[in-house]
C-alpha cells in the first residue's frame, strides 16, 4: 500500500478521512504526500494543518487546455517535469508543495471560474503524475479524489494500489459504494475497502456494515459522528479529536 486513493459521496467525509490517515500514518513514522485532485473542495490543506494551499500543479502543464496535448503520444511539447518516466517528492518545485512535520500536498487543480469547462483535464493530469510518482521506502501517497466516480472514467485508479471508499448511513452512499467497489474490480484492484463514517450508535454501525458486506464490499473500520470534527471544519482548523484518532489508529492496524 503505497498510493492510496480515498473516494465516496459528496459530503461522506473523504477529505476528513484523508487528514486523520495522514495524521496516523505520519505517527507510525511514514512521510506522507497527499494528492489533493477535488477540483472543487477548497478546504483539504487547512484540514491538515498547513499555512497555504500550494499552487496547482495544472501551471506546470500550461492550464487544462494543454493537459491532453501534454500526455498524448504524439505531442509535440516541451517535456516538463510531469512528463518525466519517474517524479520523486523531491523533485516537485517548492511553490507547487507545502510541508509540515512530515506531511507534505499537492494540488492538481481548482475550477476557478463559471464556463471554463469541465474537469476532465484534471482527471488526466491526476492519473499521469500518480503513474510516474516513485515513492521511498518510508513514503505513502494519500489521494482524495473528487466525489462520484468520474476518477474511474479517467483511469485514475489506474495508477494507485489501493481505494478506501468512505461510506455514511444513507442508501445512496452505500450504492455508491457498491459501484465504486464494482469498477475497481474492472481495472483489477485487489485492495479495496470501505470506511463507515459518521456512525451514531453501535447499532446503526452494524446494520451498515451488514449491508455493505452483502454486497460484497470489505469493511475495515468505522468513524463515529464527531462534533469536534465538524466545529474544526467551521472554523477552518485541523481536525483536532482523541476518538477520532484512536479510531483511525484502529483502522490503520487493520490495513497495515
Amino acid at each position: 500500500m503505497k498510493k492510496i486513493a480515498v473516494g465516496g459521496k459528496g459530503g461522506s467525509g473523504k477529505s476528513s478521512t484523508v487528514a486523520l490517515l495522514a495524521n496516523a500514518m505520519r505517527r507510525r513514522g511514514y512521510r506522507v504526500l497527499v494528492v489533493d485532485s477535488d477540483e472543487s473542495n477548497p478546504a483539504l490543506y487547512r484540514t491538515l494543518g498547513l499555512g497555504k494551499r500550494p499552487a496547482p500543479m495544472l501551471e506546470l502543464v500550461g492550464g487544462k487546455r494543454h493537459v491532453f496535448e501534454t500526455f498524448s503520444d504524439d505531442s509535440t511539447r516541451p517535456h516538463g517535469l510531469l512528463t518525466k518516466k519517474t517524479i520523486r517528492t523531491e523533485d516537485i518545485p517548492s511553490d507547487y508543495v507545502v510541508t509540515r512535520d512530515g506531511i507534505s500536498m499537492v494540488c492538481i487543480g481548482k475550477i476557478q471560474e463559471s464556463l471554463e469547462g469541465c474537469a476532465c483535464p484534471m482527471g488526466v493530469l491526476t492519473r499521469e503524475f500518480l503513474k510516474r510518482l516513485s515513492l521511498e521506502e518510508d513514503e505513502v501517497a494519500l489521494i482524495d479524489l473528487e466525489a462520484g466516480i468520474e476518477h474511474f472514467g479517467r483511469g485514475v485508479e489506474t495508477s494507485v494500489d489501493s481505494l478506501l471508499i468512505v461510506t455514511e448511513p444513507s442508501l445512496d452512499s452505500i450504492e455508491l459504494a457498491e459501484k465504486m467497489h464494482a469498477l475497481a474490480a474492472d481495472v483489477q484492484m485487489e485492495n479495496v475497502w470501505t470506511i463507515l463514517n459518521k456512525v451514531t450508535s453501535p447499532g446503526l454501525g452494524q446494520r451498515l456494515r451488514d449491508d455493505l458486506e452483502e454486497r460484497g464490499l470489505a469493511v475495515v473500520g468505522s468513524l463515529g459522528y464527531d462534533a469536534q470534527i465538524q466545529q474544526s471544519g467551521l472554523e477552518g482548523r485541523p481536525i483536532e479529536s482523541t476518538e477520532a484518532r484512536q479510531a483511525m489508529a484502529r483502522i490503520l492496524d487493520a490495513l497495515v
